[in-house]
């Protein structure tokens, strides 16, 4: 079996060089970017599973990099790992709010690093190894090639967006706490702010358009997917 290929984008020699080391102990193939400009050509050349990108960086920085990554049919689906020092929880949400699967800030722990790295890998499998599709009020959810369709038109999602999605569809008119939503779309040891569920669904009301009130807020509570019962009123 081919070993998953993660690309650290890092300007830090001494850190891409400990994190290069320990990838490839831990059984990863590694590409190790200098720059932002090498990190976006070898993204797009190399096509890694997992990318692990510094915000701070010359040329092109980490977050002007995940957008140009999500615009591009060809590179959209790689996994995001955000790494920077900046641990405000705006830049969290910014970092969130362009497409990144995930946000580790310095200083951090080698050995939670691989962890969080693993299960972004296993949420991706998964999602891929699931061939069922989800279907209700003109969204389609193709899990196994990944795809979301509203009415005709192809959506372009992060994969966040998409687990976020996929477990709102899935059980229409269940309400799901910000924290439930973590844990089944964005994987239970994601560590993120519940707030940056808000950035996820804001994002994806965009991206549906005139079907952007099928994700209803329950104030209070959280989201849920708009149960097609509940479409039809009595006389």
């Amino acid at each position: 079996m081919a070993k998953p290929l993660v690309l650290i984008v890092e300007d830090d020699r001494s850190l891409a060089d400990v994190l290069d080391y320990n990838l490839r102990q831990d059984g990863y193939d590694t590409l190790v970017a200098r720059d932002g400009q090498d990190g976006l050509s070898q993204a797009r050349l190399r096509g890694p599973q997992l990318i692990v990108l510094d915000l701070m960086l010359p040329l092109v920085d980490g977050l002007e990099i995940c957008r140009r990554l999500r615009s591009d049919p060809a590179t959209r689906e790689m996994v995001i790992l955000m790494l920077t020092a900046k641990a405000e929880e705006t830049d969290q949400v910014a970092g969130f709010s362009v497409g990144a699967d995930d946000y580790v800030t310095k200083p951090f722990s080698v050995k939670v690093l691989l962890e969080r790295i693993r299960a972004l890998l296993r949420r991706r499998q998964g999602n891929a190894m699931n061939g069922d599709t989800l279907v209700s009020q003109g969204i389609m959810v193709d899990r196994q090639r990944h795809r979301v369709t509203a009415g005709e038109q192809l959506l372009d999602l992060t994969p966040s967006e998409f687990s976020l999605l996929e477990s709102l569809i899935r059980h229409p008119g269940r309400v799901f706490s910000r924290a439930e939503l973590i844990d089944s779309a964005l994987g239970g040891d994601s560590l993120v702010l519940e707030r940056t569920i808000d950035v996820h669904v804001r994002a994806l009301r965009k991206k549906l358009e005139r079907h952007a009130d099928l994700i209803e807020t329950v104030r209070g509570v959280g989201y849920r997917f708009r149960d097609p019962a509940s479409s039809f009123s009595m006389a």
